[in-house]
C-alpha cells in the first residue's frame, strides 16, 4: 500500500505551498539602502503628472482605487489590503523606495520591471505624490 505514504508527501506539500504564499505577503517589504536613496531624476511637470496619471489608472486603480486609498475593485479579491497610499508612513518613504517596490513587485503585486518603462515608473512616483497632497 503505497497510498498512504503518497497522500502524506502531497498534504505535506499543499501545507508547504499554502504557508509559503501567506509569508510571501506578510513579510516586512524592506528596501535595500542604496535602492531606497535613488533620486527621480523625472521633474515634476504637467506632463509627467498626466502620463502617470494615465499609468495609474491603468495598472494601479484596480487594487490602490481612485485616490490612493487601497479600495479599488479588485481588492477585495486580494486577500490582502492594498497599501493605502495616502497613509503618512507611505508618503515617508523615498522616491527610490517607492521606485524600488514598484520594480520588483510583491505578491500579489506584480513586478513591473519589464511592464513599465524606469521613465514610467518615475512619472507613477510622481502622481503617487500628487494624490498625498490631495
Amino acid at each position: 500500500m503505497k497510498f498512504p505514504g503518497f497522500f502524506t508527501v502531497l498534504l505535506g506539500l499543499v501545507l508547504i505551498t499554502a504557508s509559503g504564499e501567506q509569508s510571501v505577503s506578510t513579510e516586512k517589504w524592506t528596501v535595500p539602502a542604496a535602492e531606497g536613496r535613488k533620486k527621480n531624476p523625472v521633474a515634476v511637470s504637467e506632463s509627467s503628472l498626466a502620463a502617470g496619471q494615465k499609468i495609474y489608472v491603468k495598472r494601479c486603480l484596480a487594487c490602490h482605487g481612485t485616490t490612493g486609498n487601497g479600495d479599488g475593485p479588485d481588492a477585495a479579491d486580494l486577500g490582502i489590503h492594498p497599501a493605502k497610499l495616502s497613509d503618512p508612513l507611505i508618503r515617508q518613504e523615498t522616491d527610490g523606495e517607492l521606485f524600488w517596490k514598484i520594480t520588483v513587485g510583491k505578491k500579489p503585486m506584480p513586478n513591473y520591471a519589464t511592464r513599465l518603462s524606469p521613465t514610467d515608473r518615475w512619472n507613477v512616483i510622481n502622481y503617487l505624490r500628487s494624490l498625498a497632497r490631495r
